[in-house]
């Protein structure tokens, strides 16, 4: 399970809580309360397959002090002779450019890592997807996002790290063809969206897709990513 993600409804109110403290920031600033989810989680992992996901991950010392955290929570559960996983999976939410940007540091050090695109998106291109006077800058096919998932997905498959995708992205059939092409093999989305996006999956010839992705990573102007779009997308594409 992911560990907490909150930070918009503790009592102190802060000045921006879309950068202050959550997410990770709050498990570390937090520490009996981080232990305490941690045991939970450890102890659920005895009674069927769960994994650990550390959520906005900035830097190499916010993983180390959750994995260390993690071992003393592995400790004292021995010690009380407690069981759960002892193979159980850790693993870091990509949804900060921080976190993308060194994923090549990241990937060797986890089991999985999973992108979220939804504050991805949102932290890359400095825009709240809910304000109506900003959200029309929304863009999943900004340069500096695909080259953020890109430069992920690329660190996953040098160390043979499992990576997957979650958020509207990952559940927006338009987009499916696109990440195949960049190498995503695991999606995660609304069950709403399962039956369209797996249709697609499976309608999908891999060896028809363009090889060179960096036509569209390169790619500046919004037409031009829709046109590129729209041909990967056209029944029976050829390359």
């Amino acid at each position: 399970d992911k560990t907490v993600d909150g930070g918009r409804n503790l009592s102190q109110t802060a000045i921006n809580p879309a950068l202050g403290l959550r997410a990770i920031r709050l498990c570390l600033n937090h520490p009996n309360m981080f232990r305490t989810q941690l045991r939970a989680i450890l102890r659920a992992s005895a009674f069927g397959t769960i994994k650990i996901m550390f959520p906005m991950i900035c830097n190499v010392q916010e993983l180390t002090q959750a994995q260390r955290m993690l071992s003393m929570c592995k400790q004292e559960l021995d010690e009380e002779g407690l069981e759960y996983d002892r193979h159980i999976q850790t693993g870091i939410m990509i949804e900060v450019p921080a976190s993308a940007i060194c994923a090549e540091i990241f990937a060797p050090q986890v089991d999985f890592l999973s992108i979220g695109t939804n504050d991805l998106i949102q932290y890359t291109l400095a825009i709240d997807r809910i304000d109506d006077q900003v959200n029309y800058l929304y863009d999943p096919l900004n340069p500096a996002v695909l080259k953020l998932i890109y430069m992920t997905l690329e660190a996953g498959e040098k160390y043979n790290t499992p990576v997957s995708m979650c958020g509207e992205m990952a559940g927006d059939p338009r987009f499916t063809r696109l990440l195949l092409t960049m190498g995503l093999d695991s999606f995660s989305m609304h069950p709403n969206a399962l039956l369209e996006v797996k249709q697609i999956i499976n309608e999908t010839d891999l060896n028809q897709l363009p090889e060179n992705i960096r036509q569209i990573l390169n790619m500046t102007n919004p037409h031009e990513a829709e046109t590129f779009l729209e041909q990967i997308n056209r029944p029976n594409h050829k390359h």
